[in-house]
């Protein structure tokens, strides 16, 4: 048996970290990989500093987490010196051992990570500018600072423990023509993002904070789960490749029943419609936000508006990473098959849901009391595909078509009319283009157009059916539109009031 001829083949270290630069790494997920390290690190607070200064600005992350000593730094300055495969501790936020270098490279040339445990600092740093003119295979880590960066890693020398993450040579963030305004549309922007991937440690601020120029920032919650009219799922546990994998299922209010500020919270860092489908998390650390996962019927669902209030969380363990397919940049994920059609099946209810609240304006199906709406249109399947009908057992029309005598015939054909000229494709187009449902149901209208609607139906219930005051305000606030206005409804005459010569 013969044995194999090798050679020695390393990657020129220039070209390398050149082309790891390229992984697709935004600032805010770069800076949120750099905070996975501070937090698995134990730190109970990570600052943020943003310093503009043109071409030379920098940004630093600082943590209060354990530090490192000079051998473990060299460690974790080195690419691929851990394998993904290893085992790792159940809370460790890290997989590849690339992140803090391939997430840092893809914004700057130059990083500079201090650290100090026990009272002892030690420094590293990496120089693409460096590396570029180094001979042979040129990996090169430099000890100590860059001339004049000394005093962005002073801190740590204050400090019995903790890490300096320092970016300098920002090429990725100060393009040309790059102005201060827009680094500070930058900061805004990680905030917004930060809140989001960390919001289940944020909203514990006594075991962990983070700043952005001393400012903290505030945890953002995907799901509303203080609202009222948020619906919630049961938690469900599914087991996927030796994992046990946690499922709930949410969908948001209809923007009608939010503050204007709430509306625009609720809306996450990328909007209402991108923010619709999966969040998955590994140690309640955000990977996903807001995804269908590739699932679907037939073919991959897609974001649309109609779903744009379902949002589902989803929680595995770091032990399934490979199952999940999990990728460097900790933004994919894959459902293993065992579990994409149970996950297939609880989408589907909750895309239902939400189209329904969605269409309805946040109106529920069933009043107050728990009797059903009764609604004035309704959706008709038939062989060729779908049309609306008025319901004709509405109260309203019904009562109407009762009473018309020889009219009935003549306001059928009005109202069949109607039906065949609801303007759909027009209604569809004007709510994808413009993002907005079309406002029904008295939507935005003053309340003295609602009171003449719903006093000439009172009357007629009260005077010409005899139905007692009472038994008519309860009939209107169980009918669509007039469920929506149950203060009105209260507020209509009593019967002496409206009989001639009443008060």
């Amino acid at each position: 048996m013969t044995r194999d001829r090798v050679r020695h083949a390393p990657p020129r270290a220039a070209a390398m970290l050149e082309s790891l630069r390229g992984l697709g790494y935004s600032t805010a997920t770069a800076l949120a990989d750099v905070i996975d390290n501070s937090i698995s690190a134990g730190a109970t607070v990570v600052s943020l500093i943003f310093d503009w200064k043109g071409s030379k600005s920098s940004i630093r992350i600082i943590d209060d987490g354990v530090g490192m000593t000079a051998e473990q730094l060299d460690v974790a300055m080195r690419l691929g010196h851990r394998s993904p495969l290893d085992e790792r501790h159940s809370l460790d936020l890290g997989r590849f051992g690339l992140g803090l270098k391939t997430a840092s490279f893809s914004q700057c040339r130059r990083l500079t990570v201090a650290t100090s445990t026990q009272g002892a600092s030690s420094c590293l740093r990496w120089d693409l500018d460096v590396l570029a003119t180094a001979e042979g295979d040129g990996w090169f880590l430099l000890e100590g600072p860059a001339a004049g960066a000394e005093e962005l890693i002073a801190p740590i020398h204050q400090t019995r423990h903790g890490t300096i993450v320092l970016w300098e040579n920002l090429d990725r963030i100060v393009t040309p023509g790059f102005l201060q305004q827009d680094f500070l549309e930058l900061v805004d922007r990680v905030q917004a993002h930060l809140a989001m991937v960390f919001h289940r440690f944020l909203k514990h601020p006594e075991t962990i904070q983070l700043t952005i120029n001393g400012r903290p920032i505030k945890a953002w919650d995907p799901y509303l789960l203080d609202h009222a009219a948020t619906w919630s799922s049961p938690v469900e546990c599914l087991l996927a490749a030796g994992s046990e994998v946690e499922v709930q299922c949410h969908v948001l209010p209809h923007k009608d029943r939010l503050t204007t500020r709430e509306q625009q919270e609720a809306a996450g860092p990328h909007g209402w419609t991108a923010q619709q489908g999966f969040y998955v998390y590994r140690n309640r650390r955000l990977l996903v936000a807001g995804s269908w996962l590739g699932l679907g019927r037939g073919r991959s669902w897609t974001k649309e508006e109609s779903q744009r209030l379902a949002r589902i969380r989803l929680d595995i363990p770091n032990s399934a990473d490979v199952a999940w397919s999990i990728d460097v940049r900790k933004s994919v994920a894959r459902p293993p098959i065992e579990i994409r059609e149970r996950l297939t099946l609880l989408a589907e209810d909750s895309r239902h849901r939400a189209r329904r609240v969605f269409a309805h304006r946040g109106a529920g199906s069933r009043g107050p009391t728990g009797i059903a709406i009764v609604q004035a249109w309704r959706a008709e399947r038939f062989d060729g595909g779908l049309r609306y009908r008025l319901d004709l057992a509405h109260p309203v029309i019904s009562e109407t078509l009762l009473e018309a005598g020889e009219l009935a015939a003549q306001i059928r054909a009005m109202l069949r009319v109607i039906e065949e000229t609801v303007p759909v494709q027009r209604i569809w187009l004007d709510t994808s283009e413009q993002r907005e449902t079309p406002r029904t149901g008295f939507a935005g209208a003053p309340a003295s157009d609602v009171d003449a609607v719903l006093t000439v139906i009172y009357r007629n219930m009260v005077l010409r059916k005899g139905v007692s005051c009472a038994e008519a305000r309860s009939a209107l606030k169980q009918m669509e539109p007039f469920s929506n206005y149950p203060v009105l409804v209260d507020a209509l005459p009593t019967i002496e009031a409206l009989t001639p010569g009443g008060e």
